[in-house]
């Protein structure tokens, strides 16, 4: 293996065995040449190469294969097949409790843990004060792991390993039961392992996070590579795909309370709203998929009305017509300075009854961070129930704030339901992109205003400042 490849898979695959009573495994033990399990393959023939200093966001839903894979690069499980290569030291943070004996002491269990990864006693005693410190767990360190939360237990879990001068660092979930102020502390510590040129293996279901951190993402399900690619890419298709699994399951329990009405020759495709043609190109900065070939609505089967070649998901009963920034004078513009009057439009057209429309937006950063978002049911509108053919035109008008100067983009969306429970019916994924100025430095991603600074010099009277 090449020296600038931090690990490598080839066709790595893992079955488990399952039994339904445990009487079986004897039996098989007893009687050769016989079976009594049910193969389970965990993983089916992944293939990665991860090249030194890069950071894999690894996403997918429970069960698809994501921690079997983590343990498999760790070594901690044995691939069934395939070959497995990784240069240098790993250390992993796999699920809670892994690689801790509970019956041992923190401050055991940090050496324990110290020599399962090579390292003598004499560096792990010169490291442990580093290790101490940044788990902040005080004189817990003397107590029985076993006694530890689990927010106790993760902070000495990631000081371990984030300490010990891993080549290859694997996170898996475990900061999800971090507080707000230790996972900030390991974020900053993770990037000064990116900037020393450490690998990363990152599971997360944050896909703001993974697109963040993240140089690549790689997309498991049904222990098969589904996807990789840049996480603003991947994450979109994981996006796509969830809500489609939602919308099935909420089709599922309909059909079981209801008769579910299909499309009907009322669904035809309209052409026109309120009079006017609808806009088949509107967009300003609007970017549509590589894909020039149109996308069918899987409700009406037909070419969708805006947008024709764009990445979209939902059930496609109400589809998005149009989205259009407004500036002043409600003049189209993709350029905003801090304190300018906005207006973001959207429109919709039903293709079946939707009971309760719910029509939002939300805004992303140039790595499809999510930022902040907008809808209807949030701000107390509550809309009418549509009909076949009828359109709504929603407005969200409001004061572009004080952030920094990037670009950012819009993604539009139409549901049915509530805040809690929807069916998504039209998601357009290809956004609407427009800047940001800004007016004065600002330093991180929001500049506060109306902020009052007091001085008070000796004993002069205080100088205020605004």
């Amino acid at each position: 293996m090449a020296d600038n490849i931090s690990i490598s898979l080839e066709n790595v695959s893992k079955v488990f065995k399952r039994y339904q009573r445990p009487a079986d495994r004897l039996k098989e033990i007893l009687l050769p040449g016989k079976t009594y399990a049910k193969e389970f393959w965990a993983l089916r023939d992944i293939s990665l190469e991860i090249l030194r200093g890069e950071t894999w966001g690894i996403i997918g839903r429970n069960g698809a294969g994501k921690s079997t894979l983590l343990k498999i690069i760790a070594g901690t499980l044995q691939p069934t097949s395939g070959i497995v290569q990784v240069n240098g030291r790993v250390s992993a943070l796999l699920e809670l409790g892994s690689g801790f004996n509970p019956e041992f002491t923190g401050r055991q269990n940090v050496f324990f843990n110290g020599r399962l990864l090579g390292l003598s006693q004499v560096e792990i005693e010169e490291r442990f004060e580093e290790i101490a410190a940044f788990a902040d767990i005080g004189n817990f360190i003397d107590q029985p792991v076993k006694t530890y939360s689990s927010g106790m237990f993760v902070r000495l879990a990631f000081a371990v390993a984030i300490n010990v001068n891993p080549d290859v660092l694997i996170i898996d979930e475990a900061l999800a039961v971090g507080d707000g102020i230790f996972v900030h502390k390991c974020i900053g510590k993770v990037k000064s392992f990116q900037d020393s040129g450490g690998t990363i293996l990152f599971v997360s279901h944050d896909t703001g996070s993974v697109n963040r951190l993240c140089s690549n993402c790689v997309w498991l399900k049904d222990g098969h590579v589904a996807e990789i690619g840049l996480p603003v890419n991947v994450s979109k298709s994981y996006q796509a795909w969830t809500y489609e699994q939602i919308n099935t399951e909420l089709e599922k329990n309909q059909l079981n309370s209801k008769h579910i009405k299909q499309p009907s020759n009322e669904s035809k495709r309209i052409d026109k709203l309120d009079g006017k043609e609808i806009h088949k190109d509107i967009d300003l900065d609007h970017k549509q998929s590589a894909s020039t070939s149109p996308v069918l609505n899987s409700y009406t089967q037909k070419e969708y009305m805006s947008f024709p070649a764009s990445d979209r998901c939902g059930t496609g009963r109400c589809e998005i017509t149009q989205i259009r920034l407004l500036g002043k004078g409600g003049s189209e513009t993709n350029f905003f300075m801090p304190g300018d009057k906005f207006s973001i439009i959207i429109e919709c057209v039903a293709h079946d009854r939707v009971e309760s429309p719910i029509v939002g937006v939300q805004m992303f950063d140039r790595l499809r961070a999510p930022m902040i978002g907008w809808n209807t049911a949030q701000y107390g509108c509550k809309l009418n129930p549509l009909h076949i053919g009828e359109t709504v035109r929603v407005s969200f008008t409001m004061n572009w704030p004080h952030i920094k100067s990037d670009n950012y983009a819009l993604e539009p969306a139409v549901a049915d339901g509530d805040q809690e429970n929807h069916e998504m019916l039209d998601w357009l994924f290809t956004p609407l992109t427009f800047r940001s100025g800004e007016k004065g430095l600002t330093f991180g991603f929001l500049r506060m205003e109306d902020v009052n600074v007091i001085c008070k010099l000796n004993s002069e009277k205080p100088i205020v400042r605004k």
